[in-house]
């Protein structure tokens, strides 16, 4: 992440990664105040075994894509609203809108749950393991949904769909 006050937002990515007992690091890189450490970063990723990096960062955001630039590694970018933001469409846009060569995929706002979502789900394409781990939490997600469809029937809602 470009600086420490993101980690309240980071924080949701590492939370998934754990949740998919997927090992991973978490550290402060900025592409504008310490441009050598972040080319060191993304040019060491591979040789320290990383399988997809998650960089997040706020204002003109260009750590995502500047990694990207850096590394063959998947970059999931995560546009950060910080407080120098406007509105968090300037970290949107500097992260989405990357030249074509330097692909960044990007989530939502403060979407590192997705982030980590995803990148498990891009090491879960070679991971067996990592794999069956993303469908279970799938599978979760929906039986959480279905339940709620019950107890709205069950609290006299109908619908056409559910009859």
């Amino acid at each position: 992440m470009g600086s420490d006050s993101d980690l309240t937002v980071m924080k949701a990515a590492a939370d998934m990664l754990e949740e998919f007992d997927i090992p991973f690091e978490l550290t402060v890189v900025s592409a504008h105040r310490t441009p050598m450490r972040m080319v060191e970063y993304a040019g060491s990723a591979v040789e320290r075994g990383l399988k997809v990096i998650i960089a997040g960062a706020g204002g003109a955001a260009h750590l995502p894509g500047m990694v990207a630039s850096l590394t063959p590694l998947p970059v999931i970018g995560v546009p950060v609203k910080s407080s120098n933001s406007i509105d968090g469409w300037d970290s949107v846009l500097s992260i989405l809108q990357m030249p074509g060569g330097i692909p960044v995929a990007t989530v939502a706002l403060n979407g590192s749950k997705n982030a980590g979502i995803l990148a498990a789900s891009i090491i879960g394409a070679f991971d067996p393991m990592v794999q069956q781990k993303v469908a279970v939490y799938k599978k979760k997600m929906e039986t959480e949904v279905m339940e709620k469809v019950d107890k709205l029937k069950s609290a006299g809602w109908r619908n056409g769909f559910d009859a």
